[in-house]
């Protein structure tokens, strides 16, 4: 099987594929990289599977053969299902190790599609400066409508918006709101989506690689912050546009369907990224304020008979969860 990566040849930018029980959306993924590999030279793509057990690795082996992308696409089936962070370091790891390692590796989702120039986009800005360490993409719908894609790290301010959902306070706490409009022009941000991420190669020199203590959710911010403690800095780019067929390949965010009940690796994660980084008494206020905002909305939307579109069980989940039940 095609799943490793030949040392003797320099790779430029290295594109990693995460798949988990999405092989068609995979497959379409990689029919999209088919001429932005062509305009990028020595570009390489791996696939992970991490043990989808469903035929995952069969299907996707079949089409980079009967599609002729040997020479460009390698395919690396996995021993378990380790979350995100992990499935993304089994191919990252292998290539940072080289005599070559590439310039740039782009973290890209099995549920996007990119536009035309996206890839070029992204490195032609990282060319440009070199003082810049993480990019992301224009994250789009099928239709070309902009999703929230550039970020402001998670705070004890923001756990508050988050929870209590009142304009007013949101306008107050404007500074502090994660996810602020979608910019027009190019940014410095703190952090970006890991849909479609690239990232210098010295970041990976200096940070390490992503924290797979996280199964799934924060993982990417945690890699911007300590990425911006070492001095890199982040930026969104919008020249490089990627659809994102949002939720797709988790299933717990997509806004196309009702709610899902939120997984537990979202609190863990969620934990984790707010105990490692501030510490156990900036949690517990974190906490305070997000489960105060959000009795204070629920509240509210009885009255105003507002719909409810909340995850099932998320206050009790929370609770269970909070610092104050649960310490791992």
């Amino acid at each position: 099987m095609n799943n490793i990566i030949d040392r003797t040849q320099p790779i430029y930018l290295l594109v990693v594929v995460l798949n988990y029980r999405t092989p068609d959306l995979t497959i379409d993924c990689l029919h999209s990289l088919v001429d932005e590999v062509k305009s990028l030279p020595n570009t390489h793509v791996v696939v992970t599977d991490n043990d989808s057990g469903d035929g995952s690795v069969e299907k996707i082996k079949a089409a980079i053969e009967t599609e002729g992308w040997p020479e460009w696409v390698s395919l690396m089936p996995l021993a378990k299902n380790g979350g995100y962070a992990f499935g993304n370091n089994a191919g990252i790891r292998p290539a940072l190790e080289t005599d070559n390692p590439p310039r740039y590796i782009l973290l890209l989702n099995p549920d996007t599609v990119v536009r035309p120039g996206a890839l070029k986009a992204l490195v032609d800005f990282m060319n440009d400066r070199p003082e810049v360490g993480i990019a992301g993409s224009r994250l789009e719908d099928p239709d070309g409508t902009p999703q929230r894609s550039a970020f402001r790290f998670h705070t004890a301010l923001s756990e508050l918006d988050s929870g209590m959902r009142f304009g007013v306070v949101t306008k107050m706490l404007n500074k502090w709101v994660v996810a602020p409009p979608v910019p027009e022009e190019a940014c410095q941000t703190d952090w970006v989506a890991g849909a479609s991420m690239i990232v210098r190669r010295q970041v990976f020199e200096d940070v390490g690689l992503l924290d797979e203590e996280y199964f799934m959710y924060y993982e990417e911010m945690d890699f911007c912050l300590q990425a911006k403690r070492k001095g890199w800095s982040c930026w969104y780019v919008p020249e490089s546009r990627v659809v994102h067929l949002v939720g797709q390949s988790s299933g717990v965010t997509n806004t196309k369907k009702p709610p899902k009940r939120r997984p537990q690796y979202w609190f863990d994660s969620r934990q984790r990224y707010f105990l490692k980084n501030y510490g156990w008494l900036y949690l517990a206020v974190a906490d305070i304020l997000w489960s105060t905002g959000f009795i204070s909305w629920r509240m509210r939307r009885i009255i105003q008979r507002k719909p409810d579109n909340d995850p099932p069980k998320l206050l009790w989940d929370f609770l269970r969860n909070s610092v104050f039940l649960k310490l791992s």
